[in-house]
């Protein structure tokens, strides 16, 4: 049975052959060609630790830059492989549980990022589990937040992202609000409620990991 992770890792790989290598992406400056050796090296390089410590930033970054080299084509290939079978990654559950999301919203990068982009329906099941993934991190996203944000489903469903006053209450549907909290506030298709600064904070806050 194919997972999440497995079909959003293809889903990304498409996208980022369909842009070719130097579309723009809305990760700060990077290219597809940049974003796909920040996928690779991710998966299957020590190096990797420094997405979470600054100090092995630099290095990460060396080694992302030597892998950015490599022929956009083999770069997909290996997007496409997957980490090889030495890496957490290629278990299952860490896989499912933590490629999920870096792919879903790496691949809206992608998408978001080219002139008239063709809209994703998300299919019920992903988003409810986009949304029980954003219940566990809402809190790590919004920790730097300068107001209280609270995310909010249709349905009424809500999670706290920051504690705070102001409060500001975000409405989308899961996938949405998985793009606002993680720093695309300004693609992000959600509706705000609160005091206008408090909004204008909330949209400009850094958010994410």
């Amino acid at each position: 049975m194919t997972t999440h992770a497995k079909r959003e890792r293809l889903l990304l790989a498409d996208l980022l052959e369909t842009a070719g290598p130097d579309a723009p992406t809305l990760c700060g400056g990077w290219t597809t060609r940049d974003l796909a050796a920040h996928v690779v090296v991710r998966e299957r390089r020590g190096e990797a630790a420094g997405i979470l410590l600054q100090a092995l930033a630099p290095r990460l970054e060396r080694v992302r830059q030597e892998f950015a080299a490599k022929p956009y084509g083999e770069l997909l290939d290996l997007v496409r492989q997957g980490p090889p079978r030495w890496s957490p990654f290629a278990l299952k559950q860490i896989d499912e549980v933590s490629n999920t999301v870096e792919f879903y919203v790496h691949g809206e990068d992608v998408r978001r990022a080219q002139p008239d982009y063709p809209p994703r329906t998300v299919d019920p099941v992903l988003a409810d589990t986009l949304w029980k993934r954003l219940e566990r991190m809402a809190r790590l996203m919004g920790r730097k937040a300068p107001v209280g944000i609270v995310l909010r489903r249709p349905d009424g469903q809500t999670t706290v992202a920051h504690r705070g006053t102001p409060v500001v209450t975000v409405t989308g549907e899961p996938a949405e609000l998985l793009m606002f909290a993680y720093g695309r506030q300004q693609v992000a298709d959600v509706e705000a409620e609160g005091d206008k600064d408090a909004v204008a904070k909330a949209f400009g806050a850094s958010m994410g990991v």
